[in-house]
């Protein structure tokens, strides 16, 4: 079956005559939404439709595009994105454009890649959410914590950080993606950087004095994941002047963090206290733990290596 549109477009196209305006406006008469407005709006009279005809034509051409769209870039409407409802104003019919449900979800997705930054993540971690995590008994409890964490960020209650520990590959830096997810989806920010990265992007801006500025970054954005920390050889001055001034500035702000790792916290102890460079520094090490471990739930998820199911 042919559309309303489609045929009155080619015969408008031409010049036309009062007795094919009269036609074509009964066809457009039989849209179900021009039917709708009639019934609502019996104060309008033919004359006003007949003076509208150009609005009246696209409004229904445009909301037949609408019909059958299925991507944002293929939107022919006049106004991309958009879809015309029709009000009556001053003897004539005019058109209010209104945001379609695939713009808006286009601009919501634009607004969540902005609230998210991530650093040496991988893309599967970055679009994370708790609806496509496999739930089972040995990540119940690091998912219920997760959860109520994000519930209480969006509630702007006070709420610990996370620490999620455990063997490789049991999903935690996953549940972490989900968390900054989830959480963008309330318009809070994050960033969430590997610490491999980290080190090497601090070292590197040494050079181009701009350490302060990534440290001020690190300390003030709202929600700061550390993904799998413990598990790179760290320098002093990475755990002294960078991380233990980051965490003091996040425990004064009463910012929280989220570590993903596979060492206890007692174990991250004993990784801090020892550098290549300067041996064993236990004071140092629990001077940084004295900035982590009273600020984090500590949350063990196991279950099996799902990498190997991939």
């Amino acid at each position: 079956m042919k559309k309303i549109g489609n045929v009155v477009t080619p015969m408008f196209n031409k010049r036309i005559n009062p007795n094919a305006m009269e036609t074509q406006l009964k066809l457009f008469y039989k849209h179900p939404l021009v039917q709708t407005f009639m019934q609502n709006h019996p104060e309008v009279t033919p004359d006003v439709y007949r003076r509208s005809f150009s609005q009246l034509r696209q409004f229904v051409t445009e909301r037949e595009s609408c019909e059958g769209c299925r991507e944002l870039d293929q939107c022919p409407n006049m106004v991309k994105g958009h879809y015309p409802t029709l009000y009556a104003y001053g003897g004539y019919l005019d058109l209010q454009m209104n945001e379609c449900s695939k713009l808006r979800a286009y601009k919501e997705e634009q607004q969540r890649k902005k609230l998210i930054r991530c650093h040496q993540i991988p893309r599967e971690i970055q679009t994370a959410t708790f609806e496509t995590i496999d739930y089972d008994e040995n990540r119940d409890e690091a998912l219920n914590h997760a959860l109520d964490f994000c519930l209480k960020i969006a509630n702007n209650e006070p709420v610990k950080g996370l620490y999620l520990y455990g063997p490789f590959g049991v999903g935690k830096s996953y549940i972490a993606g989900a968390v900054v997810n989830k959480l963008a989806s309330h318009g809070i920010g994050s960033l969430m950087i590997h610490m491999s990265a980290l080190a090497v992007e601090m070292r590197d801006s040494i050079s181009g004095k701009m350490v302060s500025s990534k440290i001020e970054t690190l300390s003030n954005v709202p929600i700061l994941v550390l993904d799998d920390i413990g598990s790179e050889n760290i320098s002093p001055w990475l755990r002294d002047d960078v991380l233990s001034i980051v965490f003091h500035n996040r425990m004064s702000n009463q910012l929280p963090t989220i570590f993903t790792s596979n060492l206890t916290l007692d174990e991250l102890q004993e990784y801090f206290s020892y550098t290549q460079k300067s041996g064993q520094e236990p004071i140092k090490a629990a001077r940084i733990m004295e900035r982590i471990r009273p600020f984090v739930y500590p949350i063990c998820v196991e279950g099996k290596n799902r990498r190997y199911e991939k």
